[in-house]
């Protein structure tokens, strides 16, 4: 993430309230990735668009805060990054209002379901009830996957208004995980208006091979979207037909129960 320039204030905000500093220690953070878990400062630099000495700064700061730990010469992110992320685990109104349905649709389906949110190009999990399953890819609290492999992704992908439909699709490289993994741009621009016109997505082997997902939309009393509630589980023997039948009445049962609670 580029930093934005002190004169480059952001549409919509009061010079007077812009605090450029503030992004440029935040991007810092986002720039620590799996590719990327150790970094030099100049590599920091080069990732999020600052001077060395500017990035040294920045990560000595942190430091100092307790969010980086360095051996003088590598930096890399500590544990207490993950305090952010219970802060809003903690305080969000979504995942609490959504616990009791969650609960609901586990006991219904027997299967884990989900309270999913899209965050820039991911899926990432806010809340969650019912049994610990044995999958490839961890679905845990807090974690992010790639929107389109999953079918909650597919699903918010889909119901996004045009310009920020346009948006993503501009410049997108779509990235193999399974041999089921739909990479072809005409193939998923199908999909999510199969999705849009049904208003639920069926996922299967996108991101994990035998891994299956159904999701409907979280909406609230205007209609507004503001997540997916979904269910992921393995598909064992169990066909697509009968586990849309099974879990789908579910779902929708639940999200159109938490509409006038949003």
């Amino acid at each position: 993430m580029l930093p934005t320039q002190d004169d480059d204030v952001p549409t919509g905000l009061d010079r007077r309230d812009w605090i450029a500093g503030l992004e440029r220690g935040v991007g810092i953070i986002e720039a620590f990735d799996d590719a990327h878990p150790r970094m030099t400062a100049s590599e920091a630099g080069q990732r999020t668009g600052l001077t060395r000495t500017a990035a040294r700064r920045y990560l000595l700061t942190l430091q100092h805060m307790g969010y980086v730990a360095s051996d003088g010469k590598l930096f890399w992110l500590t544990p207490r990054v993950l305090r952010l992320g219970q802060s809003y685990l903690d305080s969000a109104r979504l995942p609490r209002i959504a616990q009791p349905f969650l609960q609901r649709v586990a006991v219904g389906t027997h299967e884990t379901a989900y309270l999913s949110v899209l965050d820039g190009d991911d899926v990432v999990y806010i809340a969650r009830n019912g049994p610990q399953r044995q999958m490839s890819t961890g679905y845990v609290l807090g974690a992010r996957v790639p929107a389109q492999t999953t079918a909650a992704g597919l699903l918010m992908l889909a119901l996004l208004p045009e310009a920020a439909s346009q948006a993503w699709w501009t410049g997108r490289k779509l990235q193999v995980f399974t041999s089921f993994t739909l990479a072809d741009p005409e193939a998923l621009r199908r999909e999510m208006a199969r999705v849009r016109a049904q208003d639920w997505a069926l996922s299967e082997q996108q991101l994990d091979l035998n891994s299956r997902g159904i999701a409907v939309p979280l909406r609230d009393h205007h209609g507004e979207v503001h997540g997916a509630l979904n269910v992921t589980m393995p598909m064992g023997q169990e066909g697509s037909e009968a586990a849309v039948a099974r879990v789908l009445p579910v779902l929708r049962e639940a999200a159109q129960a938490m509409r006038n609670l949003i």
